[in-house]
């Protein structure tokens, strides 16, 4: 069976911390982040598309923008979660899910700068 995977993505810049990062508190610093929604699917609509692009850019770029030339520290719930790149992925996915219902979301990748990034996938352990 084909099986169709669909990737959408966005980013910002905003700078954070972490409260406890080895045992004592982070510096602020900043990142160029991209976030990227993954969509998966068996099947194609009547018009050949597994899922419509335009609604998850949309969504991921509101999302963004929370914290696009912001402090991820100042925005909830990372005003008191530690903002590590694994919560701020889960963050996406979990919003974006419950935006976008219908979408067959697969996972979330955030990217920490262009070297670095945290994978999102539901239904393992250790969340």
């Amino acid at each position: 069976m084909a099986r169709y995977s669909l990737a959408v993505s966005a980013g910002f810049e905003a700078a954070h911390h972490l409260r406890s990062y080895r045992g004592a508190p982070e510096p602020v610093h900043g990142h160029s982040w991209r976030v990227i929604a993954q969509l998966e699917s068996d099947h194609l609509d009547g018009e050949g598309m597994a899922f419509d692009f335009v609604p998850v850019r949309r969504a991921l770029e509101t999302l963004a923008a929370r914290f696009h030339h912001g402090d991820v520290n100042g925005v909830p719930p990372f005003d008191v979660e530690n903002p590590t790149t694994e919560r701020i992925a889960i963050w996406f996915f979990d919003e974006l899910a419950r935006r976008l219902p219908e979408a067959p979301l697969a996972a979330v990748t955030l990217y920490e700068g262009p070297d670095c990034s945290a994978t999102y996938r539901p239904g393992g352990s250790g969340r």
